[in-house]
């Protein structure tokens, strides 16, 4: 099977994958690429969609295998008995350093795709809590309740610290270690800097949920190259400056 998914756990029930960023959980309106439920598809004949992250968000996703299993892991989302946790950067530094955004969300009047905070949308809510602080980036774990759209980067938004690279809610700008590190130099193998992240600096680390026989599991993703990579830098870069300080 071409694209082989990372298989983070499997039984005759559902199927745990590590997906990565870039790639789409289910078809879009357009076909514009091969999904993660198309390459699944091509190796088991039934595949349902539980849950879905968004095409850049890199983790933990859940597929049924089955009509029995899908109707199962449904209700326990909707019904918010599953615990799922993210890791992202956030650019900036939070004034509180952990707390809960609780604040209706509701799909965009007129642009389709975009989602705004109102009054009149549906309930959504976002635990958050700053892991590390580095300036210009905050390294935080997410705890959402709900699952709404871009809820994660919509709520950040709000409190005015956007996803790193994410091009709806911030500036959409990758992270250069040129702008991170004082006389960077370039490497003579290399004739145009490469981001350290291109892409929105979100993942969805770990999912709690239950089987049909009422056990749990903890299906749990690393850390993908590119945050790992900024994090390393990130700690590298700001530990020397705090350093410098003392």
């Amino acid at each position: 099977m071409k694209n082989e998914p990372a298989i983070i756990f499997e039984n005759e029930d559902f199927i745990a994958i590590n997906k990565q960023a870039g790639m789409l959980s289910i078809p879009d309106r357009i076909q514009s690429q091969a999904s993660l439920k198309d390459i699944l598809r091509e190796k088991y004949s039934d595949i349902y969609t539980v849950h879905r992250l968004d095409k850049e968000t890199s983790g933990v996703i859940v597929f049924a295998k089955h009509e029995v299993m899908h109707k199962y892991l449904s209700q326990q989302f909707e019904n918010r008995e599953t615990e799922k946790y993210y890791t992202g950067f956030v650019t900036g530094t939070l004034a509180e350093k952990q707390g809960t955004v609780d604040i209706p969300i509701i799909e965009h009047p007129v642009k389709k795709g975009l989602m705004i905070t109102t009054a009149k949308g549906k309930d959504s809510v976002t635990d958050y809590e700053v892991l590390e602080e580095f300036g210009p980036f905050s390294y935080t774990q997410f705890t959402i309740f709900t699952g709404r759209t871009h809820q994660i980067r919509v709520h950040m938004k709000h409190l005015g610290h956007p996803i790193a690279c994410d091009e709806l809610y911030g500036n959409g700008k990758h992270v250069l270690l040129s702008a991170l590190k004082k006389n960077f130099k370039l490497s003579a193998k290399e004739e145009e800097e490469r981001p350290i992240l291109s892409r929105l600096g979100l993942h969805a680390g770990k999912l709690v949920l239950k089987d049909l026989s009422g056990k749990k599991h903890e299906l749990e993703a690393p850390l993908p190259k590119d945050m790992k990579a900024l994090l390393q830098q990130l700690r590298k870069i700001y530990s020397h400056k705090l350093k410098d300080l003392l």
